[in-house]
């Protein structure tokens, strides 16, 4: 049997709970479909940085290289000043692993609400294909005269050509891995198909203001483009994009864009497909080490008392699987999630689900 042996970061609040069932799905359908998992677990978040004063070893990375994938739980809380934890620890592992793509599907399930009227499970469904290391997060800048009324801060969005081009390529592939010629976008026009496309990328951007970041954006990206004829190309702006994910959220089938527009734009997607306890997302390095995890945080006010919604993380170990190659073993897991939204749970709402978070967890065993 093939063996995946993957690094376990349960985290902070209600974290260790939402992993203890995406492991329980992870190995119920490691024994349906003949591999297996060997985990080992890693104290690393807040509990641990008031216990020891240490927010990561040293060695960290390094550490984590030795796996196949690393599971995340959650990285918050309350106690410990904002910033510490998730530059310490959450940019330190994607930029010392180079996961340089943050993937977030956006998909709205069968019986889960949605905010958008007259919207349905096939109008939203794309992905979000974020640039995770560059950019303004890199923290280039700083302040002088500091404490002054005369303060001046300065943090700059840096991007190389390299970073960009990666980025835009693993866009076009991620079109092509969810669409075929014989199962091409059904967001497609009969001209679009007879020209031969398949599926759309849309780069997110700021063109008419961030003139010389999203000038080469828009450059590598159209460059790109001409490796993929099959793949048709659009352009909106950030707030653009915005508005179209409210309104028109069929419109899109793969974005890229930017760090920070990333990192807002699937925050307004996760709204849209019913909220932050059903959204997974992956920090991928296509070469290395990727890290899963549930998008919705630590919740620590929930911490313990067994009603936190698991299908975030339930979804994150699925894409892991999907990840590795398990791609059967990955839709058996989405299969039974969907059931699972549409046949068994009344809400999304930790404590409102008319389940347990375990019982939610067998719930989708049951169902693989």
């Amino acid at each position: 049997m093939k063996t995946y042996k993957l690094a376990v970061i349960p985290g902070d609040g209600t974290g260790p709970e939402v992993v203890a069932e995406g492991l329980k799905v992870l190995r119920a359908a490691a024994k349906k479909f003949g591999f297996e998992v060997e985990t080992t677990e890693f104290p690393w978040g807040g509990e641990h940085y008031l216990a020891t004063g240490e927010i990561l070893p040293a060695d960290a990375a390094e550490q984590l290289k030795k796996f196949d994938a690393v599971f995340l739980g959650a990285i918050g809380n309350p106690k410990v000043k904002p910033g510490i934890l998730e530059k310490g620890i959450l940019l330190k592992l994607r930029f010392e692993l180079d996961q340089y793509i943050n993937l977030r599907p956006v998909k709205l399930y069968p019986g889960v609400e949605t905010p958008l009227a007259n919207k349905s499970i096939e109008d939203i469904d794309y992905v979000v294909v974020r640039e995770n290391t560059g950019g303004i997060y890199t923290g280039i800048g700083g302040n002088s005269q500091q404490g002054t009324k005369d303060e001046v801060a300065i943090q700059s969005m840096v991007y190389n050509y390299a970073q960009v081009e990666r980025c835009c390529r693993f866009a076009f592939e991620e079109a092509r891995k969810r669409h075929t010629k014989e199962n091409p976008w059904r967001g497609l026009s009969d001209e679009d198909k007879k020209a031969g496309y398949i599926a759309q990328v849309t780069l997110c951007g700021k063109t008419n203001v961030l003139t010389y970041v999203f000038g080469l954006w828009e450059r590598v990206f159209y460059e790109v483009a001409k490796d993929y004829p099959d793949v048709k190309t659009a352009y909106c702006h950030v707030d653009a994009t915005c508005m179209w994910m409210v309104k028109n959220p069929e419109w899109f089938d793969v974005i890229v864009t930017c760090n920070i527009f990333g990192d807002i734009i699937t925050d307004l997607g996760a709204m849209t497909q019913g909220g932050m306890g059903i959204a997974a997302g992956g920090n991928i390095n296509p070469n290395g080490v990727s890290m899963f995890e549930p998008i919705g945080g630590s919740a620590p006010k929930y911490t313990g008392m067994n009603v936190i919604n698991p299908l975030a993380a339930v979804g994150a170990a699925g894409m892991m699987l999907d990840f590795l190659g398990e791609r059967e073993a990955a839709k058996a897991i989405e299969n039974s999630v969907m059931f699972v939204t549409g046949q068994k749970l009344k809400s999304m709402a930790a404590g409102k689900m008319g389940y347990s978070t375990t019982e939610v967890g067998d719930l989708v065993v049951e169902n693989l």
